[in-house]
């Protein structure tokens, strides 16, 4: 047993190392993960146990991956200072056909701010959107033809290399209508 405490990562050292390292305070970092400082203060002391959820928010906020912090790894150098999200780890949104995909190329905490998301659409799918909040507007940038854009009465075709902005505080969608699989990047800003 005493070997199996010996291997037991100590996360509450650790998450006090790399906040150190990035020179936050708790509070600071408190305000980064969402996590409460008295929470923080608890784990970083050995006190608190976190669950899954809170060291997730945690690594994120430290831009450092997951495996590293339960390994005690610890980023490098210069590389610590650009945070590179593996494929695998980039969320994915689906409609309810599977015919469209987003994956979500924002991170987390600007959501309901700005939001960005890689847009690929089968042959003859279609993207409906319900009204967002009062003032968004989408701006949709194709990577290839046979895109078109509806907002609220207006309907527009884009080609390759198109930007079609438009309101999307009213009903919206993003049809592809080629037989070809289309791809764009949509980008989301809330007012």
């Amino acid at each position: 047993m005493a070997t199996e405490a010996a291997n037991t990562p100590e996360i509450g050292p650790a998450i006090q190392e790399q906040r150190k390292a990035r020179r936050l305070t708790l509070e600071q970092l408190a305000a980064l993960s969402g996590v409460s400082k008295s929470m923080l203060s608890q784990i970083e002391r050995g006190k608190a146990n976190p669950t899954f959820a809170v060291l997730w928010s945690l690594t994120r906020a430290l831009k450092i991956e997951f495996s590293d912090l339960l390994e005690g790894r610890t980023p490098s150098g210069d590389d610590s200072a650009i945070e590179v999200v593996p494929a695998s780890h980039t969320p994915e949104i689906k409609n309810a056909d599977g015919s469209c995909v987003l994956r979500i190329l924002s991170p987390p905490n600007l959501a309901g701010r700005i939001e960005w998301y890689g847009l690929e659409i089968a042959a003859g799918g279609i993207l409906d959107s319900a009204p967002h909040a009062p003032g968004a507007f989408e701006h949709l940038t194709a990577f290839t033809p046979g895109l078109e854009v509806s907002s609220g009465d207006s309907c527009r075709s884009i080609g390759a290399g198109e930007t079609a902005r438009y309101p999307a505080d009213v009903p919206h969608r993003i049809a592809n209508v080629s037989s070809e699989p289309a791809k764009g990047l949509l980008i989301v800003l809330y007012n």
